[in-house]
Formats: C-alpha cells, sequence, structure tokens
C-alpha cells in the first residue's frame, strides 16, 4: 500500500494530465496567410497572398503577351488574365518594358485571326491606360500595330467565337478598333491623332469632333 505524505495533493491520473491549455470546443484556429512571389511552388499553397507588383516586368510581361497567339483553351485564357492581372498592378514598372511588347503584339494581329484580334485589342486598350506614359511611348510603333487594324477597321462583324471578356461580349472587330483607336487617340498625346490618321486615312478625331 502506497501512503501519500501528509500535505501533498493528490496524484493526477494519466488522463488528466495536460501540458498546454485545451482549446474550448468549437473555437477554430485562424491559420496566417503568408506572402510569396508569383509562379513559384510556395504561390499555389493554401493562405498564400500573391504580390503580382514585385514580379519581374521585363520576363513575365513580354512572356504572357506572346501568349495572345495561343487560340487553344485554356493557354489563352492565361496568356490574357496574367496580362490583365500585371497590367492592373504593374504601375511604373510597365513603361520600361513597352519595347518589349511591341513584336508580340504586331505577331497577334498578323495572324489576321478574328479570335486573337479580338483579344488583343482589348488588351491594347487596358495597357494604353494601365501606367502614366504608356500611351504617349506606343505613338512611335504605330507603324507595327495599326496595318492590321485599317484592314479589319470596316468589318462590322461578330468574331463568333464565345469571347467573354469582363463579363460583357465585345466581339464586334469594327467596334473594338475604333474604342482602341479612341483609346490611343485620347492617351498618347498632341501627335497621336496625326499618327494614327497616317496609318489609317478614315479614322475621325473623337478629340476634335
Amino acid at each position: 500500500m502506497v501512503v501519500e505524505k501528509a500535505g501533498s495533493s493528490p496524484s493526477k491520473p494519466v488522463g488528466d494530465r495536460c501540458p498546454q491549455q485545451q482549446e474550448p470546443l468549437g473555437h477554430v484556429k485562424k491559420s496566417k496567410q503568408q506572402v510569396s512571389d508569383g509562379f513559384t511552388v510556395k504561390a499555389m499553397m493554401k493562405n498564400t497572398v500573391v504580390e503580382i507588383e514585385k514580379l519581374d516586368y521585363h520576363y513575365y510581361l513580354p512572356l504572357f503577351f506572346d501568349g495572345l497567339c495561343e487560340m487553344t483553351f485554356p493557354y489563352e485564357f492565361f496568356a490574357r488574365q496574367g496580362i490583365h492581372d500585371m497590367l492592373e498592378h504593374g504601375g511604373n514598372k510597365i513603361l520600361p518594358v513597352i519595347p518589349q511588347l511591341i513584336i508580340p503584339i504586331k505577331n497577334a494581329l498578323s495572324l489576321r485571326n478574328r479570335q486573337v484580334i479580338c483579344i488583343t485589342l482589348k488588351v491594347l486598350q487596358h495597357l494604353v491606360v494601365s501606367a502614366d506614359m504608356v500611351g504617349e511611348a506606343l505613338v512611335p510603333y504605330y507603324r507595327q500595330i495599326l496595318p492590321v487594324l485599317n484592314i479589319f477597321k470596316n468589318m462590322n462583324v461578330n468574331s463568333g467565337d464565345g469571347i467573354d471578356y469582363s463579363q460583357q461580349k465585345r466581339e464586334n472587330i469594327g467596334d473594338l478598333i475604333q474604342e482602341t483607336l479612341e483609346a490611343f487617340e485620347r492617351c498618347g498625346g498632341e501627335t497621336a491623332y496625326i499618327n494614327i490618321k497616317y496609318m489609317i486615312p478614315t479614322y475621325q478625331s473623337c478629340i476634335l469632333n
């Protein structure tokens, strides 16, 4: 028989010994969010916040613009979404990359595929308003961008490919070209209109009228 010493507390059963305080029933422990660079293994983990603005824009933005030539899902979707996300968060990182975007834009338009043209026009509209001076920076490249637009400008027909952008279908190539040229004129500075007019003689200024 074991005799307890006087003044000592009775021994606790093994099941009652708990080195840490137990959480009350129904308590949910919150997970801490962690920050990660884009396109890494860590970025794919749960509760990870990706900081798009910290990406290398000189590498990734031209890479996504190269994807404008894609016509197969999901590749065309990834390229388009990647561009819009980077333009949305790029700020002053966009302007220095403009020269690297011209060849991918020209290549996409040169395919003369209506689906690709529609997507590229929407990207161009986003690009010119994405950051200060971007519109002006595009003016010297009108000769590479606008010739294909001159061919399709008067084609008021839908592309019929089911493109959905910002929850609103905008598939009329003629209308999209007009919208894009007007965005170029508004954001391109003093010489934008005369340069557009040189490449597309039928264009009428949206500012002067």
